[in-house]
C-alpha cells in the first residue's frame, strides 16, 4: 500500500535561512558602532563649548627653554625691536601671543592687543609663528606694534613645544618664569576683561 502524499502547506514551507548569518552580520558591525560612537564623543567634547578654556598640561611649568631671533627690520619708536628668549620671561609679568599675519582671527583680536599694550605692569610679546617676515612687518606696520618684543618661529617648532593648538593663543606667564594661564583663540571684549586682564592682575600679585 503507498504512503500517502504530504499535506499541501509541508510541500510549500519556505526553506530555512543560513543559520547565524545574522549573528555574524552583527559581530562585524559591532566594532564599527562602537568607534563610530567613540569618535562623536571625542569630537563633541573637544570642539564644544568655549575654546578659549581648553586647559594646558603647561599650566603652572616653567616656559619652555627657546630663543627666537627678531623680526628683520621690524622698529618702535625708533629702535629695532628685540627676539624672544626663555631666558627673559622670569623676574616680571610677561603675556606672548602668538600670531601671524595669514591669521584671519589675529586681525580681530589686533585692536585688544593694542588696548592690552597700554597697561602697565607687565610685558607684551609676540611669537611670530611661520610667516613672512616682510608680511608680518607689513601687518604690524598697518594695524600697529602692541608687543615690545616679537620673535620669528619660521617653522613652528617653539610653538610646539609651547603646546599652541593654532594661532591666535595668548600665555601669561607669571614673575617665577612658569605658565599661569592659557588663553585659546582670537581675543574679544568679553575675553579681555572677563578672563585675561584677571589673569594678568592674578599674576601681577602674587609674589607681591
Amino acid at each position: 500500500m503507498n504512503a500517502a502524499p504530504p499535506p499541501p502547506e509541508a510541500s510549500r514551507a519556505a526553506p530555512e535561512k543560513p543559520a547565524g548569518r545574522t549573528g555574524r552580520r552583527l559581530l562585524v558591525l559591532l566594532p564599527l558602532i562602537a568607534f563610530a560612537a567613540l569618535a562623536a564623543l571625542f569630537y563633541g567634547r573637544l570642539f564644544s563649548g568655549d575654546p578659549s578654556r581648553l586647559p594646558s598640561a603647561l599650566i603652572g611649568h616653567p616656559v619652555p627653554n627657546f630663543a627666537l631671533d627678531p623680526l628683520e627690520g621690524l622698529t618702535r619708536d625708533g629702535a629695532p625691536v628685540p627676539g624672544i628668549s626663555s631666558a627673559g620671561m622670569s623676574g616680571g609679568v610677561t603675556v606672548l601671543n602668538v600670531f601671524a599675519s595669514w591669521c584671519a582671527p589675529c586681525r580681530d583680536e589686533h585692536p585688544y592687543l593694542v588696548e592690552l599694550s597700554k597697561m602697565p605692569g607687565f610685558r607684551l610679546v609676540g611669537l611670530n609663528y611661520k610667516d613672512d617676515g616682510e608680511n608680518a612687518r607689513r601687518f604690524l606696520g598697518r594695524f600697529g606694534n602692541p608687543y615690545a618684543a616679537v620673535g620669528v618661529d619660521p617653522n613652528g617648532r617653539a610653538a610646539i613645544d609651547w603646546g599652541v593648538y593654532g594661532v591666535p593663543e595668548t600665555f601669561v606667564i607669571g614673575k617665577d618664569g612658569r605658565i599661569a594661564y592659557k588663553f585659546v583663540g582670537p581675543i574679544d571684549e568679553q575675553g579681555l576683561r572677563e578672563r585675561l586682564v584677571p589673569a594678568i592682575e592674578k599674576a601681577m600679585a602674587a609674589g607681591s
